[in-house]
C-alpha cells in the first residue's frame, strides 16, 4: 500500500511517500480502507520530535481518518466489511498512524459515519471535534443559556467550539485577528466577535458582559490569565488545551475568590468510552447540519 511515513523524526522533508506492507487486522482491530485523513498540529509535533512518544518503525504519520471497513480481526464485534467509519487517536502513544491507503485500528477508536456525511468532513472533524466536546461537556459542563468566550475562534478547535457551544444553547463570544476571520466565525454562529487587533478585548467584555462570562476557552499558547480571570463570572470555568512550554503569571487571589476552576486536558488521554460519548454527539450534530469541519484545502496523499 502507499503511505506517508518517517524513519526518524525531523523536518517535513523527513516524510517519505512510498510502499509499505498492508497491515492485517488482529484481535479486535478493524482494517479500514482510508478515504480521507486530516492534518492537526500534534501531527507536526510528533513528526518533528517536539513531542516525544514511542513510534513504531517505520512510523506512518497522522491521527484522524475516515473510510470503509475492509476486514475485521477475529475478536472485532462492532463493524463489518462495507461499514463506513471515522476515528482519531491514532499515531499516538505507540499506535501506528493513518496517512496510508489502509489502517488497522482498534475498533474502540472507530465510530460509524452518518449517511450523507462526506468522508472529508468526518475525518476533518475527528480530533478537533472530540477535543471540543471533551472540554465543553466533560470539563466545563457548559449549560444552555450560559455565556462562553472562545479566545481564538477561527482555528480548527476554536471554530469547532463555537459551533458546539451554539448547538448546546450557549451565547458565544469569539475573538479573531482580522475582519475576514471575524466574518467566518460569525457565519459559524458566534453571537459576537471581537477583533483583538482593533478592539480592546477587556473593554468590550466589561461593557457588554459586566457580570462576566461563564466559560473562557483558551486556544493560544501564551494565555493571559489576568485578562481571562478578570472576565470570568463567579464560579467561571477556564479551559486550556495548548501551551506546553508556557509559564505565564497567574492571579491566584482573584481566581480563588471568585471560586473559578481551571481545566487543562489533552484528548488522547481521554478514555475510549469518553471519546465515544463525544463521537455520538458529533454524529448527531453532523447529521443535523449544526457542525462542519473547517477544511483549509484538500490534497492527495502523495503531497503529504
Amino acid at each position: 500500500m502507499k503511505a506517508a511515513f518517517i524513519r526518524q523524526t525531523g523536518p517535513p522533508e523527513s516524510i517519505i511517500y512510498g510502499d509499505l506492507p498492508t497491515p492485517q487486522p488482529v484481535g479486535s482491530q478493524v482494517l479500514v480502507r482510508v478515504r480521507a485523513v486530516a492534518v492537526n498540529p500534534v501531527d507536526t509535533y510528533i513528526r518533528s520530535g517536539l513531542v516525544k512518544m514511542p513510534l513504531p518503525q517505520p512510523f506512518i504519520v497522522g491521527c484522524d481518518l475516515a473510510g470503509v471497513v475492509e476486514a475485521v480481526g477475529p475478536e472485532a464485534e462492532t463493524y463489518r466489511p462495507g461499514d463506513r467509519v471515522w476515528g482519531s487517536n491514532q499515531g499516538l502513544l505507540g499506535r501506528q498512524g493513518t496517512f496510508a491507503e489502509f489502517a488497522a485500528v482498534e475498533e474502540r477508536w472507530l465510530y460509524p459515519t452518518p449517511p450523507g456525511v462526506p468522508d472529508e468532513q468526518a475525518a476533518g472533524i475527528a480530533l478537533v471535534g472530540i477535543t471540543a466536546h471533551l472540554g465543553l461537556v466533560r470539563n466545563a459542563k457548559l449549560q444552555p443559556g450560559e455565556t462562553i468566550l472562545v479566545n481564538g475562534g477561527s482555528g480548527g478547535v476554536g471554530s469547532t467550539v463555537v459551533q458546539m457551544a451554539k448547538a448546546i444553547g450557549a451565547r458565544v463570544i469569539a475573538t479573531a485577528g482580522s475582519e475576514a476571520k471575524g466574518r467566518a466565525v460569525k457565519e459559524l454562529g458566534a453571537d459576537q466577535v471581537i477583533n483583538y487587533q482593533t478592539e480592546n478585548v477587556e473593554a468590550v467584555l466589561s461593557q457588554h458582559y459586566p457580570g462576566g462570562v461563564n466559560v473562557w476557552w483558551e486556544t493560544t499558547r501564551e494565555p493571559n490569565f489576568d485578562r481571562a480571570v478578570g472576565a470570568l463570572a463567579p464560579r467561571g470555568r477556564m479551559v486550556l488545551m495548548a501551551g506546553r512550554e508556557a509559564r505565564p503569571p497567574f492571579p491566584v487571589g482573584p481566581f480563588y475568590v471568585k471560586g473559578c476552576s481551571l481545566h487543562g486536558f489533552v484528548m488522547f488521554l481521554a478514555h475510549p468510552d469518553e471519546q465515544r460519548t463525544c463521537a455520538e454527539a458529533i454524529n448527531q450534530w453532523l447529521t443535523e447540519g449544526k457542525l462542519k469541519a473547517k477544511i483549509d484545502r484538500v490534497m492527495a496523499l502523495s503531497e503529504t
